[in-house]
């Protein structure tokens, strides 16, 4: 079972939200808690509201997920920072989000939000062009929570569904 990231503070009062640390969390992330590829995913944009931003971070991460965004708002590491410092409060990092277009790419993700749910884990092609292959999954897209995605893939019954179950009750269980 994947294990929940948390937000984490950064000591001293003045700090900003940190890119290059966010960089760095989606790294480890992948490396360490979820295998090849996320198996819970939630699609994103700074387009959206922030409040509804931030309660897709916060539930999606509570519940063991990751949070991506398909690439750098016009192209501009200074104006993904700036989003997110509506989003995250001072100083926190938020864990559990990262940009990787080839996952937008592989499930043909073309609005958000959006939710994913895969059976399996899988390889992700890195080329622009390529396509691997993908796993069974359960996709959602439209202005939902991340709650209603899990308990509608659970109770479902397709491909992704043990594992939504179990992302649910990770959501339900864990403290807010």
């Amino acid at each position: 079972m994947v294990e929940a990231a948390q937000a984490k503070r950064s000591p001293g009062p003045d700090s900003t939200f940190d890119f290059d640390q966010m960089l760095a969390n989606a790294g480890t992330m992948a490396s360490e808690n979820i295998g090849k590829a996320p198996r819970f995913i939630a699609f994103a944009s700074t387009s959206m509201p922030p409040a509804a931003l931030r309660t897709m971070i916060d539930n999606v991460v509570r519940a063991g997920g990751v949070v991506v965004f398909r690439g750098l708002p016009q192209n501009s590491a200074k104006a993904l920072s700036a989003a997110l410092a509506k989003v995250a409060k001072p100083g926190e990092q938020l864990d559990g989000v990262g940009i990787d277009p080839r996952l937008f790419r592989a499930f043909g993700i073309e609005a958000v939000p959006a939710y994913v749910v895969t059976s399996s884990d899988f390889d992700l092609c890195d080329g622009f062009d390529c396509a691997g292959p993908l796993p069974p999954h359960d996709r959602m897209i439209g202005n939902v929570t991340a709650g209603h995605a899990l308990e509608t893939f659970a109770r479902g019954g397709g491909p992704g569904a043990l594992l939504a179950a179990q992302h649910l009750a990770r959501l339900e269980r864990a403290p807010q």
